[in-house]
């Protein structure tokens, strides 16, 4: 099972917010989730993340994988 910490699109057309989650690679990108580890909300000047960091290095020495955006947003929180 390849792990993924990726982000979950919510909110209307136009007003991105997203949850960042861990899930397995073969779900869809708004399905099912193992785990909800924080969220992301671009829309706001400057933009909002919070993330918890004990889960996701958690999640990382486990052996999952974030994407090139999550693994942006974990730098910018010093959690990598």
């Amino acid at each position: 099972m390849a792990v993924k910490i990726r982000l979950r699109r919510m909110g209307a057309k136009k007003a991105p917010f997203y949850r960042i989650v861990v899930a397995d690679s073969r779900y869809p990108r708004d399905g099912r989730f193992i785990e909800e580890i924080g969220y992301y909300n671009p829309l706001q000047n400057p933009a909002v993340i919070k993330i918890d960091a004990e889960k996701a290095k958690k999640w990382i020495s486990n052996g999952a994988q974030p994407t090139d955006t999550v693994k942006a947003l974990l730098k910018k929180n010093d959690i990598i």
